[in-house]
């Protein structure tokens, strides 16, 4: 992490992060959209309640975008299925 001293806001979008890789790379796709609407909707309560530094702010919102564009056609129509 980028930040030495994480506050309860660090603390938080951190796990919501992992969270969200955690579901992606296991291909769980509704939870990952979830944790990802989560963590957006969290993001935008610090960014306005002023907790986070500009630094903290844009590395976040940077992942965000990143998480985005890689769940942009994230659905079950492009999921194979392990059984036939």
């Amino acid at each position: 992490m980028l930040f030495r001293k994480k506050t309860g806001g660090n603390r938080q979008l951190d796990e919501k992060l992992q969270r969200i890789q955690m579901n992606f790379e296991n291909n769980y796709k509704d939870a990952a959209q979830l944790n990802l609407r989560e963590f957006e909707a969290l993001l935008t309560e610090l960014s306005e309640k002023g907790k986070l530094s500009e630094a903290q702010r844009n590395y976040y919102h940077d992942k965000l975008s990143e998480y985005n564009s890689r769940m942009k056609n994230f659905t079950h129509k492009d999921q194979k299925p392990t059984w036939t």
